[in-house]
């Protein structure tokens, strides 16, 4: 596939424009460690692969077509990061509850930190119609199968977006470190991340299908 270099550089693009998933992953790694975060770096992965299997079987023309379904879904989406910034703006603390003072040793909720991850790109319209774009511009008929095509470039779709979103993970657990030793930092940061998951929900909210 001759154009695989065009579409490697347009994801690597695409994952660098701030957004909810980054964002997500940021908060994620700076409140709740490493392993949370990387947690849920995994849910952004099954919800993209998600997409491109939707997108694969055509499921993605239907939100083109139908305004109803996609108004559904990105409403869906909407409230979804919205009620993700309400809850982080009043948690009574910034640290994990497994972390706070007479908490015990409980278990990182990292099966919940999966599924932060998953819903919050799944229930993204706009992310499926990305892949149900991108994907077809590279599928060459006469190079081989097309199912097979697709699989590649799928996998490198979620493969790439992976990479990115541990190295953003791992970005955050080290900022969580640093801010550890700032109170006054800790609660900015709260509000910032905060502001933007609402600030992207309302966007969301606000925006009109594609054509």
């Amino acid at each position: 596939m001759a154009d695989l270099g065009i579409f490697v550089g347009a994801l690597a693009i695409a994952y660098l424009v701030p957004g909810p998933d980054m964002v997500l992953l940021l908060e994620t790694g700076a409140l709740r460690g490493r392993g949370q975060a990387l947690a849920t770096a995994a849910g952004l992965a099954l919800a993209r692969a998600a997409h491109v299997a939707l997108a694969a079987l055509g499921l993605a023309a239907l939100l083109r077509t139908s305004p109803w379904t996609f108004e559904v879904v990105r409403l869906a989406g909407a409230a979804y990061l919205i009620w993700l910034g309400i809850a982080m703006l009043g948690a009574s603390s910034l640290l994990p509850p497994e972390a706070r003072p007479g908490a015990g040793r409980a278990a990182p909720s990292y099966r919940i930190a999966l599924r932060r991850g998953l819903l919050t790109n799944i229930t993204n319209p706009k992310a499926l119609l990305f892949c149900s774009v991108l994907l077809p511009q590279f599928i060459r008929p006469d190079q081989g199968a097309v199912a097979g095509q697709f699989l590649l470039l799928g996998t490198i779709l979620v493969g790439i977006g992976l990479a990115f979103d541990i190295v953003l993970a791992l970005a955050g657990a080290a900022i969580g470190r640093w801010l550890s030793r700032y109170p006054l930092a800790q609660t900015l940061q709260r509000w910032a991340f905060a502001m933007l998951l609402i600030g992207f929900g309302a966007r969301l909210a606000l925006s009109s299908r594609p054509q």
